[in-house]
């Protein structure tokens, strides 16, 4: 049962004693905000300088998610859920009730999720909390193995990156080779690509990618290998997502077809991001060669589902 309280979600639980139940009722201080109210959210994100396009494409309505904050009404802490798993903590850090329910959100202690989240929390001050909250369950990616067993919270890194555009042409590598072809991702191609990173868990539908989005994709000898895509796109800030089929990878196919992204960026005034993993190695070497530089390395904590 769910009750409205003095602007607060007030739930109403049930607990059997022997001969009786007694009725138990808690104060919700972290509440899932309704999409009508995201625009809450519309100054607090612009104080975010940390890589956060993923959020915005929530907060702005162009892809469902989650926002959940610690006052409907007046909300100063906020915390965004993408459908893609990423996830940003944000704004005031110092609410001890909220903190204690997002400790239980974190560990997933009621099962509200069924999958892993990756989260990054904004300001600095949130990573001494959360490490004050995690203790001991706080456990580096290399030293964990089977997070969902364990109930740990895994640390990894994530790196922000700024495009030196300079350095990109002036290293700019060859065309691929003759048996390869980059062309405009095709509706065709876009329903072709299959992977953990394609454009379909960034956009509502194709028909959302084709409006408002762009891709290229790279054909060896006609088969499908590589697409580059706008993952976000926002203020004249494109940030990439890119895929490369299994059998193709490590043939130097996505550095190419991130070059036609880039050329594209460059020729509408589009600033290519890059985000990644620290561990994500492919994607760390990637982002340099295509003349990203690393400006921020930030506690990424991955959520067990």
């Amino acid at each position: 049962m769910v009750l409205r309280s003095y602007g607060h979600t007030v739930m109403q639980s049930w607990r059997r004693t022997p001969g009786r139940v007694i009725d138990t009722i808690f104060q919700q201080y972290m509440e899932l905000l309704d999409p009508r109210e995201y625009h809450k959210l519309s100054d607090p994100i612009q104080k975010v300088t940390i890589n956060n396009l993923f959020a915005r494409w929530v907060i702005e309505g162009h892809i469902p998610g989650k926002v959940y904050v610690d006052n409907r009404d007046h909300p100063n802490t906020f915390y965004v859920v993408h459908p893609y798993g990423m996830s940003l903590l944000f704004g005031e850090c110092s609410s001890a009730k909220f903190n204690d329910q997002f400790k239980e959100y974190a560990f997933n202690l009621n099962g509200v999720r069924d999958k892993s989240e990756w989260m990054q929390a904004f300001p600095d001050d949130w990573n001494l909390v959360l490490n004050a909250l995690f203790k001991d369950h706080l456990i580096k990616s290399s030293d964990n193995h089977g997070i969902a067993e364990s109930g740990n919270i895994e640390l990894n890194t994530r790196v922000n990156f700024k495009f030196n555009q300079r350095k990109y042409i002036d290293n700019r590598k060859e065309q691929p080779q003759s048996d390869c072809r980059i062309c405009r991702t095709t509706r065709q191609l876009y329903e072709q690509m299959k992977g953990s990173v394609v454009p379909a868990f960034f956009w509502r539908n194709s028909d959302h990618f084709f409006e408002n989005g762009i891709g290229f994709s790279l054909l060896y000898k006609g088969k499908l290998a590589t697409t580059a895509y706008s993952a976000f796109l926002l203020e004249k800030k494109l940030e990439l997502g890119i895929e490369t089929r299994d059998e193709f990878r490590g043939r130097g196919f996505a550095y190419h077809t991130c070059c036609a992204l880039i050329n594209y960026c460059i020729e509408t005034g589009f600033e290519p991001v890059w985000a990644c993993k620290q561990e994500n190695k492919a994607s760390l070497n990637l982002a340099q060669k295509l003349g990203f530089e690393p400006v921020a390395e930030i506690p990424y904590y991955r959520l067990g589902g």
